[in-house]
Formats: structure tokens, sequence, C-alpha cells
């Protein structure tokens, strides 16, 4: 993903789980960092103010607008704080995602493991696996 395109998903992302009221501080303090830097980097210049504005209010929409006002002003030679600053976004929001945590599994000689969710599976063991063959042997 180039570099604009990870900027204004970052920001999207960060919008829509504050919007949706499941965002940590961790990530509302991140958006807002990345936030103020764009707005730092478009300061001056109208039509990029307004595209930001318009972002934060309806970031399903405005998407275009203000990538087309960052193409215009991002240079990577001094940019990069706003790359490094939306890719911890999305870290923290994919850690902290709908599914993060969810699982956790030790499957140490385990046979026909499924992880996930809605799975069905049929199995049929006849015999132990090997480790378990020499448990039963010893005792």
């Amino acid at each position: 993903m180039d570099p604009v395109t990870l900027i204004v998903a970052a920001l999207a992302a960060g919008a829509g789980a504050g919007a949706k009221g499941v965002a940590s501080d961790a990530v509302k303090d991140s958006y807002g960092a990345l936030k103020k830097l764009v707005g730092r980097r478009l300061a001056g210049r109208e039509s990029g103010e307004v595209a930001l504005r318009g972002h934060e209010a309806t970031p399903e929409t405005a998407g275009d607008a203000l990538h087309a006002e960052l193409v215009e002003v991002y240079r990577p030679d001094r940019d990069q704080e706003l790359v490094v600053v939306a890719r911890r976004l999305m870290e923290l929001l994919v850690a902290e995602g709908p599914s993060a945590g969810k699982f956790q599994v030790a499957a140490e000689g385990a046979q026909g493991v499924q992880i996930g969710d809605h799975n069905v599976q049929t199995n049929t063991f006849t015999t132990p696996p090997p480790s378990r063959q020499s448990d039963l042997q010893s005792s």
C-alpha cells in the first residue's frame, strides 16, 4: 500500500473505531496524533483543511478528497513520521479488532484440531498418537 493510501486508511479506520465507541485510549491517542500530523501537513492549504474536516465527519465518503490533497503535499523525505504513526494506528486497530484474543490454543500432541468459528469436523481415530502409545505401554 502506498504511503498516502495507508495514511488515509488509518485515519478512516481510527475514526470508525472512535465512532463505534470501541477504541481504546491507545487507539484514540494514536488517531489523534495522526490527525494532528496530517493537519499540520495540510495547514495553510484551504482545500486540504476542508478535506481533512470532511474526512473526519464522513470518512466513508470523503477519502478521495483527502487522498488527493495528501498526494499534493506528501514528501517521502520529510513525511516518514506520518507513515510511522499510520502504521502504528493500524497495528493497534488489528490487535484490538473483533477477534483479538479470541482464541488461545494449546494443541501439543493433539490430532484433528480445528481453530476458528463455525467449523464442522468428524474424526475417527483408531490408535493413539505415538507419544500416547508409549505412555499407555509404560503404565
